[in-house]
C-alpha cells in the first residue's frame, strides 16, 4: 500500500488483532503436532501407500493451523476488547 492511501478498516482490524503473528504461531504449532503424530503412528510401520498418509498429514496441518489461528485471534480480540475503555 502506498503512503498516500489510508488503510482500510479490514486492514486495520487485521493489524490490531495480530493476525499474521497468530497465523505464524498457529501453523508452526500445527506443523509440530502433525510431524509428531506422523512420527508416532505412521513411521513405525504402514501397510497402505505413503501418499495417502502424506495427504492426511497435509489436511491435518491445514485444518489444525486454521483452527489454532482462529483461536489465537479470538484471544487477541478478547484482550483488545478488555483493554479498550
Amino acid at each position: 500500500m502506498s503512503e498516500s492511501e489510508p488503510e482500510s478498516g479490514a486492514a486495520m482490524m487485521v493489524t490490531a488483532l495480530n493476525v499474521p503473528r497468530n497465523a505464524k504461531y498457529g501453523f508452526s504449532l500445527a506443523a509440530l503436532v502433525t510431524v509428531g503424530l506422523v512420527a508416532l503412528f505412521v513411521v513405525p510401520g504402514t501397510a497402505r501407500p505413503t501418499y495417502l498418509y502424506g495427504a492426511l498429514a497435509f489436511v491435518m496441518l491445514v485444518s489444525l493451523g486454521g483452527l489454532l489461528t482462529a483461536l489465537f485471534t479470538a484471544v487477541s480480540a478478547v484482550k483488545l476488547a478488555r483493554s479498550s475503555p
